[in-house]
């Protein structure tokens, strides 16, 4: 322990070292109305010049005063939060927790909550500074380490000219989104991992690929700041590498999704195959508990596609039904070709049918119309049941609760399918012009798929590299995987010394 906690706090402090806290600038206080003029017309016209003479600091204080969020936005916001909290703990928990052994029923557990902790406070120590604190192609500043600046009156933009929310809701949502993300990727090397392992990785991971993937494909100015080229032009030089270029991700299918799942190939490699793994079985120990997981991730979706809009407005509601038709039709895609392949169709395929169809959603649900929602939900689970099948005998890796053929296939099919069907001729809303303050009525499908395939494979290969030498780093220090014996015994007594089950 003692150990552990020598570990941790040497990767923090060389994290931290680094990071200068400077002020943010506070925002101004409006200026006071002017008193009422005299009635005379001496008086009236020397009123008259004194406003004359005082309207440019007037309108230099206006400026400067903070606009008010809009409550009803603020509200949805706030629910939406609470929404990914609960499909990380319990839904992500309880669904990864029953698909292992019993024996390693409460590691899973542990390994998800812990690590969803973990992130979350990092996230306000850091962060959110190197992710959305500032101007950059790859990372933010440092300016709003420690949230530094950061009050009940500082706003944040949305996804229309003035409109706002408050920024520290924005800073809880997006808390919860880089959580979930380094949860995810546990399950890929389930039931033989140190679980001082998963923390180091766990910090490690999120600072050198999360933070750079979020801050590249999310990281812009706001639409008040675009109001002709030149505007434009300067939006697009400050943002994020991949938004600069047009990559389209409503609500990460590049930045939690692929990130994740290439995470956890790398990891199921690096730690090895569990032992018995082809000889000896390894069913889930309870479907009942994966199938409540399941849909907890379901409903905590609506505040993860739909919440990403920032504003409750009919885009809100296009996410919102995309989420749910998409997901619905990946189930039934699922079920039947499992059904035609194997001969039954199985609750544990069902349930993951619905994890696919919610993956290859996400970067597609607030740009593609219902027709294009509900194509995608049926090729991602057609698709993703090849991934956890075939693919996954092809790789040759353990890849514990499929991770990788889940979340890798699945975000990268959304994201390519997202350039398709985001063309208003397929009935999807298009590219939005924020000088004409409109839909752009052109779309390259081509381009737009291409563009599209450079956020993929800049995902894929950023995220593959800092997984590899974090691993590596990991198991040079402290090892990845727990000795032979603690592994048969199972995690929760090895390294928690509890059980899950009494009987």
């Amino acid at each position: 322990m003692l150990r552990l906690t020598r570990i941790l706090s040497l990767t923090l402090a060389l994290i931290l070292a680094p990071l200068v806290v400077t002020p943010s600038p506070a925002w101004a206080q409006q200026a006071p109305a002017a008193e009422k003029a005299a009635d005379t017309p001496a008086a009236a016209a020397s009123a008259d010049a004194k406003k004359d003479e005082a309207a440019p600091a007037e309108a230099a204080a206006a400026a400067a005063t903070p606009p008010k969020p809009n409550k009803g936005d603020t509200a949805w916001m706030t629910v939406a939060t609470a929404l990914v909290i609960l499909m990380t703990v319990p839904g992500l928990a309880l669904f990864y927790g029953g698909l292992v052994r019993s024996k390693n029923m409460l590691s899973v557990l542990m390994q998800v909550f812990v690590t969803f902790s973990l992130i979350l406070v990092l996230w306000v120590i850091y962060g959110y500074a190197l992710a959305f604190g500032g101007d950059g192609k790859f990372f933010g500043t440092f300016d709003k380490v420690f949230l530094k600046g950061v009050t009940i009156d500082t706003v944040a933009a949305t996804f229309s000219k003035g409109v706002y929310i408050p920024e520290l809701t924005f800073v809880a949502f997006q808390a919860t989104f880089a959580a979930i993300t380094v949860g995810l990727i546990v399950g890929a090397f389930a039931e033989r991992v140190r679980f001082s392992a998963v923390l180091v990785f766990g910090v490690l991971w999120f600072t050198f690929s999360y933070i750079p993937i979020a801050h590249m494909v999310w990281y812009w100015a706001g639409p008040d700041a675009i109001t002709n080229d030149e505007t434009l032009k300067s939006v697009q030089a400050a943002a994020g590498w991949l938004w600069e270029k047009g990559a389209l991700d409503f609500a990460g299918g590049t930045v939690v999704h692929i990130n994740a799942g290439i995470a956890g190939l790398v990891g199921a490699y690096m730690v090895g195959k569990r032992i018995g793994y082809g000889r000896e079985a390894m069913a889930p120990h309870s479907l009942v508990m994966t199938m409540i997981g399941a849909s907890l991730l379901w409903v905590g979706w609506f505040g993860f596609n739909a919440g990403s809009n920032l504003e409750a407005n009919g885009l809100t509601a296009l996410a919102f039904l995309n989420t749910l038709i998409a997901t619905a039709a990946a189930v039934l895609s699922w079920t039947l070709g499992e059904w035609m392949s194997k001969g039954k169709p199985s609750m544990l395929g069902s349930a993951s049918g619905a994890v696919a169809g919610l993956v290859a959603i996400t970067p597609a649900c607030g740009f593609v119309g219902i027709g294009g929602g509900l194509v995608i939900g049926l090729i991602a689970g057609l698709i993703c049941l090849w991934g956890v099948n075939g693919l996954k005998r092809m790789l040759g890796a353990d890849d514990s609760l499929d991770v990788f053929g889940v979340h890798g296939v699945g975000g990268i099919t959304g994201a390519l399918l997202t350039g398709v069907f985001a063309a208003p001729s397929l009935g999807g809303v298009g590219i939005y012009d924020y000088i004409k303050d409109a839909a752009s009525p052109d779309y390259d499908i081509a381009a737009q798929v291409w563009i599209q395939a450079q956020g993929v494979l800049t995902t894929l290969v950023w995220s593959a590299v800092v997984s590899l030498v974090a691993f590596k780093l990991v198991d040079m220090i402290i090892g990845l995987r727990v000795p032979e014996d603690e592994e048969r015994e199972g995690l929760d007594i090895a390294s928690h010394g509890e059980t899950a089950y009494h009987t």
